[in-house]
């Protein structure tokens, strides 16, 4: 495991593995380090297989699956996620390897042993298939139903403005102003709500697009976001995720 490339749009995470690595196996070469869709591509077109590749789930133009629609990647591959308790058990149900985020210095360097006592290193391209079927949903969510007195209410993913987490209860704040409760977790609703119309821009909060007032410049290469009808929500883009977010703006 010694030509290694990484796959992370968040600067931090990429320098964070770059030491880990070189800790873990000090022969090991970081051969490249991408942060996109686009460039990834580009990259396994016109080299030579690594012999690994560490990927993280979500990219800023695009879920990293998308890679494998695009160009084959035959070498091992151990995904980086932030996401909650349902996409480990994903992972470990398609006998990938995964590390959480931040990634630990024990977790990756079990991920090594385990994949050197893989007989054959090589993706097992059916595992990879339904880890992608279970990130990628056909139909991204359009409402939600809530319970309401003795029955149910329906309530549109589009009179949505933004969610938002607090206490590990996760709220819905409308375009009218008013709140509601949901049972899902950000990490869900990242997945299940379309990222043309949705942006993750901490971990507290994913604004709908057309929410969006102002975008001001904030110290250190951040951005502060101004919501309609929300004056007094303040909304902190980190400088890793501003070029993401301008660039979603400018899709």
């Amino acid at each position: 495991m010694n030509r290694i490339v990484i796959i992370e749009d968040e600067t931090p995470n990429v320098d964070r593995l770059k030491r880990l690595l070189k800790n873990i196996n000090p022969d090991a070469e970081i051969v490249a380090a991408m942060d996109s869709i686009a460039d990834s591509v580009e990259w396994f077109n016109t080299n030579d297989q690594p012999d690994l590749a560490i990927m993280d789930v979500r990219l800023s133009d695009g879920l990293s699956f998308d890679i494998f629609e695009k160009v084959q990647i035959t070498c091992p591959i151990i995904f980086t996620t932030a996401y909650d308790e349902y996409a480990v058990r994903a992972f470990k149900y398609n006998s990938v390897d995964y590390l959480l985020k931040p990634v630990q210095p024990e977790e990756l360097e079990r991920a090594f042993t385990k994949l050197e006592s893989i007989t054959s290193p090589h993706l097992n391209p059916k595992a990879l298939e339904g880890l992608v079927n279970f990130f990628k949903p056909k139909d991204y969510r359009n409402r939600f139903l809530l319970p309401y007195r003795d029955g149910y209410k329906s309530l549109l993913v589009a009179d949505v403005a933004c969610f938002y987490s607090e206490l590990r209860i996760v709220r819905a704040k409308l375009n009218d102003g008013s709140e509601e409760t949901l049972p899902q977790t950000m990490e869900e609703l990242e997945q299940q709500l379309d990222p043309k119309s949705f942006f993750r821009a901490n971990r507290q909060y994913i604004i709908h697009i057309d929410a969006i007032k102002q975008v001001h410049n904030y110290f250190n290469g951040k951005l502060k976001l101004d919501l309609k009808n929300s004056p007094d929500t303040e909304i902190i883009v980190s400088r890793d995720k501003a070029t993401q977010l301008k660039n979603w703006l400018d899709y």
